[in-house]
């Protein structure tokens, strides 16, 4: 199954949830899909959705999928990788009024160059990307959340 997630910023990301539709209308993308759509006004009506889901659906939706579609947020990128989920980033485009500006190229970029997701840049070819997803072995994501607040607290307790 593939889960589609676009956060929570109050701006619409209809350019991937039409993309989806019209693939899943082909038969270019075979699997079940969900979408937690957002503020999006898209209506897709191949696959099932639902504007937001609480956190026991949202985690329900990451365990039961393989494939998780996102757009270039932190969270959503780490939250999927942490459940050890393979993991295609969509940047929000600020030209297409997705985000006021088009900083989650670079976010991607970053995790992709970490070769720890894979990065669409098109849309319209999402279908290749997940053929490639499915191929490709990634890294296993680490965190350094925990080596971060022992160098603050070693720092903090240098100083008696």
């Amino acid at each position: 199954m593939i889960f589609i997630t676009l956060g929570s910023q109050q701006l619409q990301f209809n350019r991937l949830l039409k993309a989806v539709d019209q693939q899943v209308a082909e038969g270019k993308i075979k699997d079940k899909v969900f979408a937690q759509i957002g503020y999006s006004n898209y209506i897709p009506q191949n696959y099932e959705y639902k504007a937001f889901l609480d956190r026991e659906e949202f985690m329900e939706m990451q365990k039961k999928s393989d494939l998780i579609i996102t757009h270039g947020g932190t969270g959503a990128i780490v939250g999927a990788l942490k459940k050890d989920k393979k993991v295609i980033a969509v940047a929000r485009l600020a030209k297409y009024g997705e985000h006021v500006d088009d900083h989650q190229l670079q976010l991607i970029k970053e995790f992709r160059n970490s070769n720890l997701i894979c990065e669409c840049k098109n849309c319209d070819k999402l279908y290749e990307y997940i053929e490639i997803a499915r191929k490709t072995e990634y890294n296993k994501y680490e965190s350094n959340t925990e080596r971060i607040i022992n160098d603050i607290d070693d720092f903090i307790k240098s100083f008696g």
